[in-house]
Protein backbone atom coordinates (compact mmCIF):
# COMPACT_ATOMS: atom_id res chain seq x y z
CA UNK A 1 0.00 0.00 0.00
CA UNK A 2 1.71 3.32 -1.12
CA UNK A 3 1.47 6.68 0.55
CA UNK A 4 -1.39 8.09 -1.12
CA UNK A 5 -3.53 4.82 -0.44
CA UNK A 6 -2.46 4.81 3.79
CA UNK A 7 -3.38 8.55 3.77
CA UNK A 8 -6.68 7.87 2.12
CA UNK A 9 -7.66 4.85 4.16
CA UNK A 10 -6.24 6.68 7.72
CA UNK A 11 -8.69 9.54 7.35
CA UNK A 12 -11.61 7.96 5.61
CA UNK A 13 -10.90 10.33 2.56
CA UNK A 14 -13.54 8.40 -0.11
CA UNK A 15 -15.94 7.80 2.51
CA UNK A 16 -16.03 11.92 2.67
CA UNK A 17 -16.34 12.02 -1.27
CA UNK A 18 -13.04 13.40 -1.45
CA UNK A 19 -10.04 12.41 -2.79
CA UNK A 20 -5.91 12.74 -1.45
CA UNK A 21 -4.82 15.15 -3.92
CA UNK A 22 -8.09 17.51 -3.48
CA UNK A 23 -6.80 17.22 -0.03
CA UNK A 24 -3.54 18.19 -0.35
CA UNK A 25 -4.50 21.45 -2.18
CA UNK A 26 -7.22 22.53 0.36
CA UNK A 27 -4.53 21.83 2.88
CA UNK A 28 -2.53 24.26 1.24
CA UNK A 29 -4.82 26.74 0.08
CA UNK A 30 -5.95 27.10 4.05
CA UNK A 31 -2.10 27.57 5.89
CA UNK A 32 -1.57 30.74 2.57
CA UNK A 33 -5.16 32.00 3.69
CA UNK A 34 -4.32 32.32 7.17
CA UNK A 35 -0.40 32.47 7.50
CA UNK A 36 -0.72 36.15 8.36
CA UNK A 37 -1.17 34.57 11.80
CA UNK A 38 2.58 34.05 11.94
CA UNK A 39 3.15 37.82 11.53
CA UNK A 40 0.64 39.84 12.75
CA UNK A 41 0.55 37.56 16.45
CA UNK A 42 3.49 38.43 17.19
CA UNK A 43 3.19 42.22 16.73
CA UNK A 44 -0.18 42.13 18.80
CA UNK A 45 0.89 40.10 21.85
CA UNK A 46 5.29 41.92 21.69
CA UNK A 47 3.45 45.58 22.49
CA UNK A 48 2.45 43.28 26.50
CA UNK A 49 5.65 40.75 26.30
CA UNK A 50 8.65 42.66 27.72
CA UNK A 51 11.74 39.96 28.10
CA UNK A 52 14.44 41.62 29.89
CA UNK A 53 17.88 41.87 28.08
CA UNK A 54 16.35 41.63 24.51
CA UNK A 55 15.12 43.94 22.19
CA UNK A 56 11.24 44.15 20.87
CA UNK A 57 12.02 42.76 17.76
CA UNK A 58 13.97 39.86 19.15
CA UNK A 59 10.91 39.14 21.50
CA UNK A 60 8.57 39.68 18.01
CA UNK A 61 10.40 36.57 16.52
CA UNK A 62 10.56 34.12 19.16
CA UNK A 63 6.57 35.17 19.83
CA UNK A 64 6.53 33.88 16.50
CA UNK A 65 8.17 30.60 16.82
CA UNK A 66 5.82 29.60 19.28
CA UNK A 67 3.12 30.79 17.56
CA UNK A 68 3.68 28.71 14.52
CA UNK A 69 4.62 25.71 16.89
CA UNK A 70 1.55 25.85 18.72
CA UNK A 71 -0.79 26.70 15.58
CA UNK A 72 1.24 22.89 14.22
CA UNK A 73 0.92 21.28 17.33
CA UNK A 74 -3.28 21.85 17.84
CA UNK A 75 -3.92 21.55 13.82
CA UNK A 76 -2.53 18.29 13.92
CA UNK A 77 -4.55 17.14 16.76
CA UNK A 78 -7.60 18.15 14.58
CA UNK A 79 -6.23 16.51 12.03
CA UNK A 80 -5.53 13.11 13.74
CA UNK A 81 -8.19 13.01 16.36
CA UNK A 82 -11.29 15.37 15.27
CA UNK A 83 -10.43 14.00 11.42
CA UNK A 84 -11.86 17.82 10.50
CA UNK A 85 -10.48 20.13 7.89
CA UNK A 86 -10.00 23.07 10.83
CA UNK A 87 -6.66 24.66 11.23
CA UNK A 88 -5.99 26.50 14.48
CA UNK A 89 -3.67 28.94 15.53
CA UNK A 90 -3.91 31.94 18.09
CA UNK A 91 -7.13 33.89 17.87
CA UNK A 92 -7.43 37.11 16.43
CA UNK A 93 -9.13 39.29 19.21
CA UNK A 94 -8.33 36.61 22.26
CA UNK A 95 -4.57 37.86 21.37
CA UNK A 96 -5.65 41.56 21.62
CA UNK A 97 -7.86 40.93 24.38
CA UNK A 98 -4.69 39.36 26.17
CA UNK A 99 -2.49 42.15 25.35
CA UNK A 100 -4.91 45.08 25.72
CA UNK A 101 -7.32 44.41 28.47
CA UNK A 102 -5.41 41.87 30.83
CA UNK A 103 -2.03 43.11 30.16
CA UNK A 104 -2.34 46.81 29.33
CA UNK A 105 -5.70 47.87 30.85
CA UNK A 106 -5.51 45.42 33.98
CA UNK A 107 -2.13 45.95 34.72
CA UNK A 108 -1.62 42.02 34.83
CA UNK A 109 2.12 40.95 34.18
CA UNK A 110 2.35 38.73 30.92
CA UNK A 111 3.44 35.68 32.83
CA UNK A 112 0.72 35.96 34.67
CA UNK A 113 -1.81 36.22 31.52
CA UNK A 114 0.07 33.16 30.21
CA UNK A 115 -0.19 31.43 33.43
CA UNK A 116 -4.27 32.38 33.38
CA UNK A 117 -4.40 30.97 29.30
CA UNK A 118 -2.84 27.62 30.92
CA UNK A 119 -5.08 27.14 34.05
CA UNK A 120 -8.08 27.85 31.73
CA UNK A 121 -6.88 25.47 28.73
CA UNK A 122 -6.29 22.73 31.23
CA UNK A 123 -9.92 23.70 32.20
CA UNK A 124 -11.58 23.21 28.79
CA UNK A 125 -10.02 19.93 28.43
CA UNK A 126 -11.77 18.49 31.16
CA UNK A 127 -15.67 19.98 30.14
CA UNK A 128 -14.83 19.11 26.68
CA UNK A 129 -13.75 15.82 27.92
CA UNK A 130 -17.24 15.16 29.98
CA UNK A 131 -19.44 17.17 27.50
CA UNK A 132 -19.98 19.97 29.34
CA UNK A 133 -18.49 22.62 26.54
CA UNK A 134 -20.77 21.01 23.51
CA UNK A 135 -23.41 21.58 25.50
CA UNK A 136 -23.39 24.92 26.83
CA UNK A 137 -22.44 25.69 23.30
CA UNK A 138 -25.37 24.03 21.86
CA UNK A 139 -27.73 26.56 23.95
CA UNK A 140 -27.03 29.50 22.39
CA UNK A 141 -29.59 30.93 20.22
CA UNK A 142 -29.61 30.31 16.63
CA UNK A 143 -29.46 33.91 15.42
CA UNK A 144 -26.38 34.37 17.84
CA UNK A 145 -24.61 31.61 16.73
CA UNK A 146 -25.37 33.22 12.87
CA UNK A 147 -24.18 36.38 13.85
CA UNK A 148 -21.04 35.78 15.86
CA UNK A 149 -18.84 35.71 12.92
CA UNK A 150 -19.82 39.38 11.94
CA UNK A 151 -19.70 40.63 15.18
CA UNK A 152 -15.98 39.54 15.57
CA UNK A 153 -15.21 41.01 11.77
CA UNK A 154 -16.36 44.29 13.18
CA UNK A 155 -13.90 44.17 16.02
CA UNK A 156 -11.06 43.20 14.58
CA UNK A 157 -12.24 46.05 11.65
CA UNK A 158 -11.83 48.59 14.83
CA UNK A 159 -8.92 46.97 15.73
CA UNK A 160 -7.11 47.31 12.45
CA UNK A 161 -7.71 51.02 11.08
CA UNK A 162 -7.12 52.00 14.72
CA UNK A 163 -3.39 50.73 14.09
CA UNK A 164 -3.31 51.74 10.23
CA UNK A 165 -4.28 55.43 12.07
CA UNK A 166 -7.37 55.60 10.08
CA UNK A 167 -9.68 55.69 13.43
CA UNK A 168 -8.16 57.62 16.16
CA UNK A 169 -8.91 59.08 19.56
CA UNK A 170 -11.15 61.81 20.02
CA UNK A 171 -12.19 63.73 22.56
CA UNK A 172 -15.84 64.57 22.02
CA UNK A 173 -16.93 61.66 19.75
CA UNK A 174 -14.13 58.99 21.09
CA UNK A 175 -13.22 58.24 17.65
CA UNK A 176 -12.63 60.15 14.23
CA UNK A 177 -10.94 59.49 11.02
CA UNK A 178 -7.05 60.45 11.16
CA UNK A 179 -4.85 62.63 8.87
CA UNK A 180 -4.92 59.68 6.47
CA UNK A 181 -3.69 61.48 3.37
CA UNK A 182 -0.73 63.41 5.18
CA UNK A 183 0.49 59.66 7.40
CA UNK A 184 2.35 58.14 4.97
CA UNK A 185 1.86 54.73 7.55
CA UNK A 186 -1.91 55.27 6.73
CA UNK A 187 -1.33 55.56 3.21
CA UNK A 188 0.20 52.65 2.81
CA UNK A 189 -1.73 50.58 4.48
CA UNK A 190 -5.54 51.90 3.15
CA UNK A 191 -3.71 51.31 0.04
CA UNK A 192 -2.81 47.77 1.09
CA UNK A 193 -5.95 46.98 2.21
CA UNK A 194 -7.62 48.00 -1.06
CA UNK A 195 -5.50 46.17 -2.84
CA UNK A 196 -5.98 42.97 -0.72
CA UNK A 197 -9.59 43.25 -0.87
CA UNK A 198 -9.71 43.30 -4.66
CA UNK A 199 -7.60 40.57 -5.27
CA UNK A 200 -9.65 38.38 -2.46
CA UNK A 201 -12.59 39.40 -4.58
CA UNK A 202 -10.96 38.52 -7.84
CA UNK A 203 -10.58 35.36 -6.02
CA UNK A 204 -6.61 35.21 -6.21
CA UNK A 205 -5.67 32.16 -3.31
CA UNK A 206 -3.31 33.64 -0.45
CA UNK A 207 -4.87 37.29 -1.54
CA UNK A 208 -3.58 38.31 2.34
CA UNK A 209 -0.60 37.63 2.66
CA UNK A 210 -0.04 39.04 -0.93
CA UNK A 211 -1.41 41.63 -0.23
CA UNK A 212 1.03 41.67 3.20
CA UNK A 213 4.20 41.16 1.27
CA UNK A 214 3.57 43.44 -1.47
CA UNK A 215 2.45 46.50 0.68
CA UNK A 216 5.93 45.62 3.09
CA UNK A 217 7.83 45.53 -0.13
CA UNK A 218 6.61 48.93 -0.92
CA UNK A 219 7.32 50.69 2.02
CA UNK A 220 10.91 49.30 2.13
CA UNK A 221 11.40 50.19 -1.66
CA UNK A 222 10.10 54.05 -0.58
CA UNK A 223 12.49 54.15 1.96
CA UNK A 224 15.72 52.74 0.39
CA UNK A 225 14.58 54.76 -2.60
CA UNK A 226 15.28 57.66 -0.10
CA UNK A 227 11.57 59.01 -0.23
CA UNK A 228 11.15 58.17 3.56
CA UNK A 229 13.59 57.72 6.54
CA UNK A 230 14.65 54.94 8.06
CA UNK A 231 11.88 54.22 11.22
CA UNK A 232 8.70 56.12 8.98
CA UNK A 233 7.26 53.19 6.98
CA UNK A 234 10.12 50.45 7.82
CA UNK A 235 11.09 49.30 10.86
CA UNK A 236 14.38 51.53 11.88
CA UNK A 237 16.58 48.59 12.64
CA UNK A 238 16.09 44.80 12.59
CA UNK A 239 18.05 42.36 14.89
CA UNK A 240 19.46 39.47 14.33
CA UNK A 241 17.10 35.90 13.70
CA UNK A 242 15.96 34.64 17.05
CA UNK A 243 15.68 31.18 17.34
CA UNK A 244 15.68 30.90 21.13
CA UNK A 245 12.43 31.20 22.43
CA UNK A 246 13.67 29.56 26.23
CA UNK A 247 13.12 32.97 27.76
CA UNK A 248 9.38 32.94 26.58
CA UNK A 249 8.80 29.55 26.82
CA UNK A 250 7.60 27.90 30.15
CA UNK A 251 7.36 31.70 31.18
CA UNK A 252 3.71 30.79 32.75
CA UNK A 253 5.18 28.95 35.20
CA UNK A 254 6.81 32.20 36.98
CA UNK A 255 3.08 33.84 36.56
CA UNK A 256 1.99 30.92 38.73
CA UNK A 257 4.17 32.01 41.54
CA UNK A 258 3.78 35.42 44.08
CA UNK A 259 0.14 35.62 43.14
CA UNK A 260 -3.19 36.89 45.15
CA UNK A 261 -5.47 33.77 45.24
CA UNK A 262 -7.89 35.85 44.25
CA UNK A 263 -6.79 38.03 42.15
CA UNK A 264 -6.02 34.87 39.95
CA UNK A 265 -8.83 33.58 39.83
CA UNK A 266 -10.80 36.25 38.80
CA UNK A 267 -8.14 36.40 36.09
CA UNK A 268 -8.25 33.13 34.88
CA UNK A 269 -12.37 33.27 35.20
CA UNK A 270 -12.27 36.26 33.06
CA UNK A 271 -10.06 34.51 30.03
CA UNK A 272 -12.20 31.72 31.07
CA UNK A 273 -15.29 33.33 30.28
CA UNK A 274 -14.06 35.16 26.88
CA UNK A 275 -12.08 32.17 25.56
CA UNK A 276 -15.41 30.11 25.99
CA UNK A 277 -17.75 32.30 23.99
CA UNK A 278 -14.99 33.38 21.17
CA UNK A 279 -14.11 30.20 20.51
CA UNK A 280 -17.47 28.76 20.21
CA UNK A 281 -18.54 31.48 18.57
CA UNK A 282 -15.44 31.10 15.92
CA UNK A 283 -16.07 27.40 15.69
CA UNK A 284 -19.49 28.01 14.86
CA UNK A 285 -18.90 30.68 12.52
CA UNK A 286 -16.45 28.36 10.71
CA UNK A 287 -18.87 25.59 10.65
CA UNK A 288 -21.57 27.66 9.12
CA UNK A 289 -19.12 28.94 6.55
CA UNK A 290 -17.73 25.31 5.97
CA UNK A 291 -21.60 24.07 5.54
CA UNK A 292 -20.72 21.42 8.28
CA UNK A 293 -23.57 22.75 11.30
CA UNK A 294 -26.98 20.30 11.04
CA UNK A 295 -30.59 21.24 10.88
CA UNK A 296 -30.05 23.42 14.40
CA UNK A 297 -27.17 25.00 14.13
CA UNK A 298 -24.85 22.98 15.56
CA UNK A 299 -21.50 21.17 14.65
CA UNK A 300 -21.72 17.47 15.21
CA UNK A 301 -19.51 15.88 17.74
CA UNK A 302 -17.91 19.32 18.79
CA UNK A 303 -16.22 17.87 21.22
CA UNK A 304 -13.72 16.39 19.41
CA UNK A 305 -12.35 20.13 17.36
CA UNK A 306 -13.08 21.60 20.55
CA UNK A 307 -10.82 19.08 22.26
CA UNK A 308 -7.91 20.44 19.67
CA UNK A 309 -8.07 23.78 20.28
CA UNK A 310 -8.32 22.88 23.90
CA UNK A 311 -5.07 20.82 24.00
CA UNK A 312 -3.57 23.76 21.52
CA UNK A 313 -4.66 26.67 24.51
CA UNK A 314 -3.00 24.75 26.92
CA UNK A 315 0.21 24.44 24.57
CA UNK A 316 0.49 27.46 23.40
CA UNK A 317 0.41 28.61 26.90
CA UNK A 318 3.38 27.06 28.07
CA UNK A 319 5.21 28.07 24.95
CA UNK A 320 4.42 31.68 25.11
CA UNK A 321 1.41 32.57 22.92
CA UNK A 322 -2.72 33.54 23.74
CA UNK A 323 -5.25 31.25 23.37
CA UNK A 324 -5.38 28.96 20.10
CA UNK A 325 -8.70 28.48 17.92
CA UNK A 326 -9.89 26.99 14.80
CA UNK A 327 -9.49 29.79 11.95
CA UNK A 328 -12.55 31.49 9.64
CA UNK A 329 -9.89 31.07 7.10
CA UNK A 330 -10.55 27.09 7.17
CA UNK A 331 -13.52 27.21 5.15
CA UNK A 332 -11.04 28.53 2.17
CA UNK A 333 -9.79 24.82 2.05
CA UNK A 334 -13.24 23.63 2.67
CA UNK A 335 -14.52 25.63 -0.68
CA UNK A 336 -11.22 23.81 -2.51
CA UNK A 337 -13.11 20.38 -1.26
CA UNK A 338 -11.18 19.73 1.36
CA UNK A 339 -13.35 17.39 3.92
CA UNK A 340 -11.14 15.40 6.33
CA UNK A 341 -8.23 15.93 8.92
CA UNK A 342 -5.63 14.80 5.96
CA UNK A 343 -6.18 19.05 5.08
CA UNK A 344 -5.68 19.82 8.53
CA UNK A 345 -2.52 17.52 8.86
CA UNK A 346 -0.78 19.22 5.46
CA UNK A 347 -1.67 22.82 7.24
CA UNK A 348 0.45 21.37 10.43
CA UNK A 349 3.32 20.71 8.49
CA UNK A 350 3.39 23.86 6.50
CA UNK A 351 2.94 25.61 9.57
CA UNK A 352 6.56 23.55 10.56
CA UNK A 353 8.24 24.76 7.28
CA UNK A 354 7.40 28.09 7.71
CA UNK A 355 10.02 28.03 10.59
CA UNK A 356 12.92 28.71 8.45
CA UNK A 357 10.63 32.25 7.53
CA UNK A 358 10.81 33.65 10.75
CA UNK A 359 13.90 36.28 10.66
CA UNK A 360 11.45 38.32 7.66
CA UNK A 361 8.68 38.36 10.32
CA UNK A 362 10.82 41.67 11.99
CA UNK A 363 10.82 43.42 8.78
CA UNK A 364 7.35 43.70 7.85
CA UNK A 365 6.02 46.96 9.27
CA UNK A 366 2.70 46.89 11.56
CA UNK A 367 0.49 48.66 9.09
CA UNK A 368 1.16 45.99 6.47
CA UNK A 369 0.80 43.13 9.12
CA UNK A 370 -2.46 44.64 10.21
CA UNK A 371 -3.92 44.65 6.81
CA UNK A 372 -4.93 40.80 7.62
CA UNK A 373 -6.66 41.96 10.77
CA UNK A 374 -9.14 44.60 8.51
CA UNK A 375 -9.29 42.37 5.23
CA UNK A 376 -10.51 38.99 7.76
CA UNK A 377 -12.90 41.16 9.49
CA UNK A 378 -14.63 42.21 6.39
CA UNK A 379 -14.79 38.47 5.16
CA UNK A 380 -16.48 37.41 8.44
CA UNK A 381 -19.48 39.58 7.75
CA UNK A 382 -21.06 36.74 5.25
CA UNK A 383 -22.51 34.82 7.49
CA UNK A 384 -25.16 38.08 8.21
CA UNK A 385 -27.00 36.21 5.07
CA UNK A 386 -28.10 33.29 7.30
CA UNK A 387 -29.85 35.35 10.00
CA UNK A 388 -33.78 35.84 10.21
CA UNK A 389 -34.09 39.69 10.14
CA UNK A 390 -37.57 39.62 9.84
CA UNK A 391 -38.24 37.98 12.89
CA UNK A 392 -37.77 40.60 15.95
CA UNK A 393 -35.91 38.10 18.62
CA UNK A 394 -33.45 37.39 15.70
CA UNK A 395 -32.80 40.51 14.34
CA UNK A 396 -32.45 42.20 18.21
CA UNK A 397 -30.47 39.23 19.29
CA UNK A 398 -27.80 39.28 16.57
CA UNK A 399 -27.81 43.14 16.00
CA UNK A 400 -26.60 43.26 19.56
CA UNK A 401 -24.31 40.70 19.12
CA UNK A 402 -22.72 42.07 15.75
CA UNK A 403 -22.57 45.59 17.52
CA UNK A 404 -21.78 45.73 21.08
CA UNK A 405 -18.41 43.67 20.18
CA UNK A 406 -16.31 46.76 18.74
CA UNK A 407 -18.20 49.52 20.70
CA UNK A 408 -17.45 47.59 23.84
CA UNK A 409 -14.07 46.59 22.85
CA UNK A 410 -15.18 42.81 23.67
CA UNK A 411 -15.92 39.64 21.76
CA UNK A 412 -17.56 38.06 25.02
CA UNK A 413 -19.78 41.30 25.68
CA UNK A 414 -21.44 41.44 22.02
CA UNK A 415 -22.45 37.50 22.78
CA UNK A 416 -23.60 38.09 26.11
CA UNK A 417 -25.84 40.63 24.87
CA UNK A 418 -26.98 38.76 22.37
CA UNK A 419 -27.78 35.57 24.39
CA UNK A 420 -29.60 37.71 27.43
CA UNK A 421 -31.74 39.44 24.73
CA UNK A 422 -33.32 36.69 22.70
CA UNK A 423 -35.23 34.76 26.00
CA UNK A 424 -36.64 38.44 26.71
CA UNK A 425 -38.10 39.33 23.25
CA UNK A 426 -39.10 36.38 22.58
CA UNK A 427 -41.22 35.67 25.71
CA UNK A 428 -42.33 39.42 25.21
CA UNK A 429 -43.67 38.05 21.76
CA UNK A 430 -45.81 35.48 22.83
CA UNK A 431 -43.27 33.00 22.23
CA UNK A 432 -41.46 31.95 25.90
CA UNK A 433 -42.30 28.70 25.26
CA UNK A 434 -39.87 28.23 22.33
CA UNK A 435 -36.91 28.72 24.96
CA UNK A 436 -35.00 26.36 26.48
CA UNK A 437 -34.63 26.42 30.32
CA UNK A 438 -31.26 25.64 29.32
CA UNK A 439 -31.01 29.78 27.72
CA UNK A 440 -32.88 31.46 30.55
CA UNK A 441 -30.04 29.53 33.20
CA UNK A 442 -27.54 31.30 30.99
CA UNK A 443 -28.80 35.05 30.41
CA UNK A 444 -29.73 34.42 34.51
CA UNK A 445 -26.08 33.77 35.08
CA UNK A 446 -24.65 36.25 32.40
CA UNK A 447 -27.06 38.76 33.64
CA UNK A 448 -24.98 38.13 37.23
CA UNK A 449 -21.51 38.23 36.49
CA UNK A 450 -22.36 41.47 34.69
CA UNK A 451 -23.80 43.27 37.85
CA UNK A 452 -20.94 42.29 39.47
CA UNK A 453 -18.57 42.92 36.95
CA UNK A 454 -19.59 46.10 35.95
CA UNK A 455 -20.40 47.24 39.57
CA UNK A 456 -16.82 46.99 40.52
CA UNK A 457 -17.22 44.10 42.39
CA UNK A 458 -14.88 41.74 40.07
CA UNK A 459 -12.42 42.51 37.57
Amino acid sequence: MGLTDTLSTRFDVEEHGSDVRTELIAGLTTFLAMSYIIVVNPFILADAIEISGYEYMQVVQMIAIATIIASAIATLVMAVYANRPFALAPGMGLNVFFAVSVVDILGVRWETALAAVFVEGVIFMILTAVGARRYIIELFPEPVKYAVGAGIGAFLLFIGLQEMRVIVDEPETLVQLGAIASDPWSILGVVGVAVTLLLWARGVTASIIVGILATAITGWALTLGGVFERGTVTPETLPAAQYDITPLAGAFVDGLSGIDPVTFTFIVFTFFFVDFFDTAGTLIGVGQYGDFLDEDGDLPEAEKPLMADAIGTTVGAMLGTSTVTTFIESSTGVEEGGRTGLTALVVAVLFLASLIAVPLVAAIPAYASFIAVVVVGVMMFQGVTDIDWSHPAWTISAALTITIMPFAYSIADGLAAGIVAFPLVKAAMGEGSDVRLGQWVLAVVLVAYYALQTGGVIL
